[in-house]
């Protein structure tokens, strides 16, 4: 007899976000619970979610995520349910995984919707699969997460095609003046440091650049910690206002750092980059985020079928790995 599938689910892990306008603020307290960032900027960001209805992006973009995945592992013959929970919204991962134990579920592979190394966007993954076994005591399935997949070729080929996308649409004497500028989400100088994060970055940006054959500048945004804590520079804003500076009128952002289009990118991007671009009378064009692209898709079906075969890279990293940001003094 054949030897029984390794793994008899899949469960997707990701951020979570509001699906209307009484959602946000009970939405962002669950995001900052914990975390030293003052009130009025709970309320600022809370302003970003109601400029767009009071909707994230986010979980319409995780359904989509799911839906081309689904119809990949299937049109590979390979069965996996396919569950979905969150770490800060509906819906949540804690009653994700009590569904995938009443359904029978025991063992699962979990993807987390992010391509890099840091606390928030790996180890504290791991830590809320963790708390949401602990919560559910016997019977709770095993959960085994995916690695995270920076250097994949699948990952730098669709985010390759985001971008030459973009610059192939501008007129030929614009492309070649267009500067390109990766963006990526910030985080504090005490999470990076015990982290893989820049340096994976940093990798993924010199592994699209050399595919595209255009170098391009690694600046960051969204930062949401108090003044006096240090933060990833430069800031994307600060970036434009000095390409400005340096005469500068043709940009393309590229937000490598995302996996999807969600608030940090259409907020910090398509609204506040845009209109800086507009004041400065510079043209901004921006790449898509690989979102599902056939390439990525087809790259996460690829390891998960390792994983089914036995193989492919197990997801353990080591104990002081990803620490989080060391708390300011105030």
């Amino acid at each position: 007899m054949a030897a029984a599938q390794p793994y008899d689910a899949l469960l997707v892990v990701s951020f979570g976000g509001p699906e209307q306008p009484e959602d946000v603020i009970p939405f962002l307290e669950n995001v900052l619970r914990g975390k030293n960032v003052p009130r009025e900027r709970m309320l600022e960001v809370a302003e970003h979610y109601r400029h767009f209805g009071g909707k994230s992006p986010i979980n319409a973009q995780n359904r989509a995520l799911i839906t081309a995945l689904d119809c990949e592992l299937a049109g590979h013959d390979v069965k996996l349910p396919i569950y979905w929970g969150n770490r800060n919204w509906h819906p949540v991962l804690a009653d994700t995984v009590g569904r995938m134990r009443a359904e029978g579920v025991r063992r699962a592979l979990a993807f987390a919707t992010s391509a890099f190394g840091s606390y928030s966007g790996c180890r504290q993954y791991r830590e809320d699969i963790d708390q949401a076994l602990a919560a559910l005591g016997p019977g709770a399935p095993e959960i085994h997460k995916l690695p995270t997949f920076h250097n994949q070729p699948g990952f730098i080929h669709a985010m390759a095609d985001r971008i030459r996308t973009v610059l192939d649409a501008l007129p030929e004497d614009r492309r070649a003046a267009a500067v390109l500028v990766y963006t990526a989400h910030s985080v504090p100088l005490s999470m990076a440091r015990s982290s893989p994060y820049l340096a994976q970055l940093q990798e993924s940006c010199k592994l699209v650049s050399q595919e595209i054959s255009r170098d391009g500048t690694l600046v960051y945004q969204s930062r949401s910690g108090p003044p006096s804590q240090p933060w990833l520079e430069p800031d994307v804003l600060q970036h434009i206002r000095e390409l400005h500076a340096c005469g500068k009128t043709e940009i393309v952002l590229a937000p490598i750092g995302f996996l999807s289009d969600h608030m940090e990118v259409v907020y910090d991007l398509d609204t506040e980059a845009a209109e800086l671009c507009r004041e400065l009378g510079i043209t901004l064009s921006r790449a898509s985020t690989v979102g599902v692209h056939p390439a990525f898709i087809s790259m996460l079906r690829e390891m998960i079928a390792e994983r089914l075969d036995g193989n492919g890279p197990n997801d353990e990293c080591r104990p002081d790995c990803c620490a989080p940001a060391a708390r300011p003094r105030p």
